[in-house]
């Protein structure tokens, strides 16, 4: 089958290279020329395990093309995807420009009936707008053709994306008209079995999505809680973590407490689920404090160096991590960056490093003489008085405690509970965690 994916970021591109990858033929359609070129050469704007390799060989293959034309796009194929941006808006509720632009792009060029799977994350109800939209654009010019919008919200993970995609837990697919709905889902026939594919109303579908990441965000908030009422009390936990993850009802996964969630999807729907329930006249309570909570996180680190330390004015402080997490180089909502913010206000000069975002960083941090952006480990603990760790990296987890030694001060705050606090003593530092005690 032919498929026009709009938006070529972490959910379209992947969508277009694993369809590609099952033998499907696809156009994925970008406004940036320089992206498209950048993709044309087999190369993806942004790092994603496996996901190099994947757009070579769909364009070696001939089943993955791109281009910058919405008509070009809208021409291919009358099974379209909508991949693009849906950012918070000033009051958090979720900006739709984007996907209008689509859908009145594919009403203008389209030259039949179409049936537009709405992949971007967007509120119960922007299915419909879509729908209307592109109809209006089709009465405009007089085409006489239907529309069907179903909902197919994504579950990808960054780090992880092309194997969520092409190994999905479930797939969710959701719309009014049977046909359309059975068409999508046939799509992932060669990836799942019939069990995981959840059909269902396009409103339902449409709020899994926000239901499921703000699930999410109030397990890492809770945890979070629990862990700064640990510190007082004497316990660990790492121990406490164990215990409530090995109760099958609850399970152990976004159980690890650490500086608070990030990322390019659960800060903004949690923001919009908020949103929605304000228009709706709903108070939603538990997810407003988990979002309060995951706010004020990031800034613990900050208050633990300056009990150690002292005023941070004229320290030198080693970062490791900028991206929101390990495996990516994706800077949105990061507790690093947050982390990296408190520090500069508080006088101190600061060492990032980070394995793999490190270049996107340097663009962003273009006027703060106080920052540098290192290239390794060990540069970054050069003159530095104390290092504080704000992602998971796995080249963070390897790191031999006699390495540290090199701080001035020998403090180690450890913003995701990456070390063993007896290890790291017995090394003679001065370590602090999340929730584990302090010596």
């Amino acid at each position: 089958m032919n498929i026009s994916v709009y938006g070529a970021g972490y959910v379209g591109l992947v969508t277009g290279a694993c369809f590609a990858e099952s033998g499907h033929t696809v156009m994925v359609l970008d406004t940036d020329p320089k992206r498209i070129q950048l993709l044309q050469e087999g190369r993806a704007p942004f790092f994603e395990p496996d996901l190099d390799d994947l757009v070579s060989r769909g364009i070696a293959s001939g089943r993955l093309q791109f281009t910058a034309s919405p008509t070009e796009a809208a021409h291919f194929s009358n099974t379209l995807f909508l991949a693009v941006g849906t950012p918070s808006a000033a009051d958090g509720s979720t900006d739709d420009t984007q996907l209008m632009e689509a859908a009145r792009s594919i009403g203008a060029g389209a030259p039949g009936s179409v049936v537009v799977a709405l992949k971007s994350t967007a509120p119960v109800g922007v299915s419909v707008k879509i729908a209307d939209l592109i109809e209006h654009e089709f009465a405009v010019r007089e085409l006489k053709a239907s529309v069907h919008v179903v909902v197919n919200p994504e579950f990808l993970r960054a780090g992880s994306a092309v194997r969520d995609f092409l190994e999905p837990d479930r797939v969710v697919v959701g719309g009014d008209d049977r046909a359309s709905v059975e068409l999508i889902a046939s799509l992932y026939t060669g990836f799942t079995s019939s069990e995981q594919i959840l059909l269902m109303d396009a409103s339902s579908a449409s709020l899994v999505k926000y239901a499921a990441n703000a699930m999410l965000a109030t397990r890492v908030s809770f945890m979070n809680e629990l862990a700064n009422l640990a510190e007082p009390l004497g316990a660990d936990i790492e121990q406490v973590r164990r215990g409530v993850g090995a109760d099958p009802r609850i399970g152990s996964l976004y159980l690890s407490p650490g500086m608070g969630y990030g990322g390019s999807c659960l800060p903004k729907d949690v923001a919009s689920l908020m949103a929605a329930g304000e228009a709706a006249g709903v108070t939603m309570g538990v997810i407003r404090a988990a979002a309060e909570a995951n706010a004020l996180q990031p800034h613990r680190v900050v208050e633990k160096l300056e009990r150690h330390l002292g005023d941070l004015a004229e320290r030198t402080i080693a970062v490791w991590g900028i991206a929101f997490k390990g495996g990516t180089d994706d800077l949105r909502d990061s507790p690093g960056r947050a982390l990296i913010a408190d520090l500069l206000s508080s006088g101190a000069s600061v060492r990032a490093f980070d394995p793999l975002a490190g270049s996107s960083a340097r663009s962003i941090y273009t006027t703060e003489p106080n920052l540098q952006i290192v290239e390794s480990l060990a540069a970054s603990l050069e003159g530095a008085d104390a290092l504080a760790i704000a992602a998971d990296a796995d080249e963070f987890r390897t790191v031999d405690p006699s390495l540290l030694r090199a701080l001035s001060a020998r403090v180690v705050v450890d913003g995701r509970n990456l070390f063993d606090p007896e290890v790291m003593r017995s090394a003679g530092l001065t370590y602090s965690g999340i929730g584990r005690g302090e010596r």
